[in-house]
């Protein structure tokens, strides 16, 4: 039994290749700052639950639910499930931040932002990716 793609795969110029590297790294370094500072519970992430009526109990457990996710993001192998994974971390972030009426397009679409990123990287990164989701030109 032969195994055929349902899309054709076009090599990823290097160019493109880097552009995605570098999407796809802006995500991790800040989910990775945003991960650890939950970790820390240090004064800003203290007043941010406060703000958004979170016990500051969830702190630790959300840190090592967003590191889990993005570890899954980081390898090539698993990258869309990563990806899917953050997306309903981010998802979660924008409702609570709706929840607790905060601008728009300021802290509740923050995360909308960084999925942007997260999926963009991912797409002109991945040739596979690319071709089941092919961008026109």
């Amino acid at each position: 039994m032969s195994t055929q793609s349902i899309a054709p795969v076009f090599p990823i110029s290097n160019a493109k290749l880097w552009t995605g590297r570098v999407l796809s790294g802006i995500v991790v370094l800040f989910m990775l700052f945003d991960a650890v500072i939950h970790l820390m519970r240090i004064p800003p992430v203290v007043e941010a639950f406060a703000q958004l009526g979170l016990p500051l109990s969830l702190a630790v457990p959300l840190g090592i639910v967003e590191l889990m996710c993005l570890a899954v993001y980081v390898f090539p192998r698993t990258s869309v499930f990563g990806a899917i994974l953050l997306t309903g971390y981010l998802g979660g972030a924008v409702a609570i931040q709706a929840r607790v009426g905060n601008s728009l397009f300021g802290e509740t679409l923050f995360p909308v932002y960084i999925g942007i990123l997260l999926w963009g990287g991912l797409l002109v990164r991945d040739e596979k990716f690319c071709a089941i989701f092919p961008v026109r030109h």
